[in-house]
């Protein structure tokens, strides 16, 4: 099994979760497949019902007057003989059931058996899903593989990791051999992505053409839902995703309208791309006025980047040549899409909030964030002169907004220059916030006695 992060919280979910756990994220993720291992090598007794599959569920679960009966009507339809305190029972696909989160509640309070759920859609299917009790259901986001976990994959060692994240730590050098062969793995992923399927066919097969069929079956799956949501709520869900390839090819990569329909209106269509974020086939980096904190209260959402969801998705529109280009490293080709993608990627997997900003005055920042408390632009770099940016260096000479450090990822090895630190553009695995392990404030109320 491809070692994913998720795989601990579902393992320690197993051994002392009493709550519902939901994992989510988008179809062909490998959350179905995730759980079924991970209770498989737990050893418990479980039972998996699948409400896509098993599409009688769904009116049982309705049907049910409480907890009780429902689990009379689940020990009817089990293989398995359920054992009180020790059978976990796996709901799979329960976005085709969209009373769940009432249901679990219930199920959870009466004790009997754990519950540990997933689903795709869900933020399309299920608008309550957050909103469930708090103690009675926790939730996993859970994404394509990371661009550390697809090294790990391909066979990075954990050592070499931690090499690394040492230089990113004490901001040094990357020793030029490793660094090299990380650009190597870099860029092999700009051409798989992190689809669990595609990653594992490269790996038993090294057949980049096996990965590209492996893509375009996702493509086709996820163009099902979209057709079925389109004749359902009049969207333009497919000319948006198709659209999608050239609008990042744009030099500022914003998403323009009118390559879906001239005279468009963003209000008309903003359901369409809330449906492909809440879906997880897209991310959206939305424009900020200003860089500064927080940077929430500056949004503006009619000005966004659109980003798929998985790089190798995206590279899966180009041609076998340029793919070929791409691997080679060739200068012809403009990698600033992928790259930018990539970026989009780790950042929403890693709890971060990006935001780009555009000012006519001082230029385009490639993304903004909040890290450690702090705004930290970051320019992504895919060509050799890496160390031109005006529109960094227009920021960072604003006192007003006081942004202390920047980072320039690109092809380049480790380097400072006062504000401005240069990192290879694989170290944007190991930009996170810093845990914050406690956070204690005591209110003074001395002298209102």
């Amino acid at each position: 099994m491809i070692e994913r992060k998720a795989e601990k919280k579902v393992k320690n979910w197993i051994a002392r979760g009493n709550d519902a756990l939901l994992i989510t994220g988008a179809r062909q993720i490998g959350k179905t497949y995730l759980i079924r291992e991970c209770l498989e090598k737990s050893k418990m007794p479980y039972i998996e019902l699948n409400f896509i599959e098993q599409p009688e569920l769904v009116e049982l679960f309705a049907g049910a007057k409480d907890a009780d009966d429902l689990l009379m009507r689940l020990s009817l339809v089990s293989s398995k003989k359920l054992e009180k305190g020790k059978t976990i029972i796996f709901l799979d696909e329960i976005q085709e059931f969209k009373d769940i989160v009432t249901r679990i509640k219930f199920l959870v309070e009466e004790g009997s058996y754990r519950y540990i759920m997933s689903g795709s859609l869900l933020g399309v299917e299920l608008n309550d899903l957050r909103s469930a009790p708090v103690g009675y259901m926790s939730i996993y986001d859970m994404y394509p593989l990371e661009f550390q976990e697809f090294a790990t994959a391909v066979g990075i060692s954990d050592n070499v990791i931690c090499s690394i994240k040492e230089c990113y730590m004490n901001r040094m050098p990357v020793d030029s051999f490793v660094h090299s062969k990380m650009l190597d793995v870099f860029y092999l992923y700009l051409i798989i992505g992190g689809m669990p399927e595609a990653v594992d066919t490269y790996i038993k097969t090294n057949d980049l053409a096996r990965v590209a069929e492996v893509h375009e079956k996702i493509i086709r799956l996820y163009k099902k839902d979209f057709s079925k949501y389109e004749i359902r709520y009049k969207l333009k869900l497919q000319e948006i995703y198709d659209a999608m390839p050239g609008q990042l090819d744009q030099k500022n990569k914003r998403f323009q309208l009118n390559s879906i329909g001239k005279g468009i209106s963003y209000d008309r269509v903003e359901n369409d791309f809330l449906w492909l974020k809440d879906a997880g086939v897209a991310i959206t980096v939305y424009n900020i006025s200003e860089p500064k904190l927080p940077l929430v209260m500056s949004e503006n959402r009619n000005l966004f980047k659109l980003f798929f969801s998985d790089v190798g998705l995206l590279t899966s529109c180009y041609s076998n040549q340029v793919k070929i280009a791409i691997l080679n490293k060739e200068q012809s080709i403009n990698n600033g899409a992928l790259f930018e993608n990539v970026v989009a990627q780790e950042l929403l997997a890693k709890g971060h909030k990006g935001f780009y900003f555009n000012s006519k005055k001082q230029g385009e920042l490639d993304f903004v964030i909040e890290l450690d408390g702090e705004i930290t632009p970051l320019e992504i770099k895919s060509g050799k002169d890496y160390k031109r940016h005006s529109a960094l260096n227009n920021v960072l000479g604003t006192k007003e907004y006081g942004i202390r450090q920047a980072y320039i990822f690109s092809e380049g090895n480790v380097e400072v220059d006062e504000k401005r630190i240069y990192m290879p553009i694989y170290m944007i695995m190991f930009l996170e916030n810093a845990e914050m392990k406690q956070f204690v404030y005591k209110l003074d109320l001395s002298g209102m006695e």
